[in-house]
């Protein structure tokens, strides 16, 4: 019964792992800048248009948190 040998595979994909997890964050957050812009430029926005917005920021704020957590 002896232990499988490490695979240098498990280490690369360890070390890239966060970065895409940067990556995600990162066009979450130009998404939503992008998404708010277009919404102040319409005027004032409808309720769905809040919506939008609102979902949004409750995703970009879950998505920092999770990175800052994992940091």
């Amino acid at each position: 019964m002896a232990t499988p040998p490490t695979l240098a595979a498990d280490a690369i994909v360890g070390l890239i792992a966060p970065l895409w997890q940067w990556v995600i964050g990162l066009l979450v957050l130009v998404t939503v800048v992008l998404s708010t812009r277009k919404l102040l430029m319409r005027g004032p926005s409808r309720m769905g248009g809040a919506l939008l917005m609102v979902g949004g920021a409750v995703v970009a704020l879950t998505a920092l948190t999770y990175l800052i957590e994992t940091l």
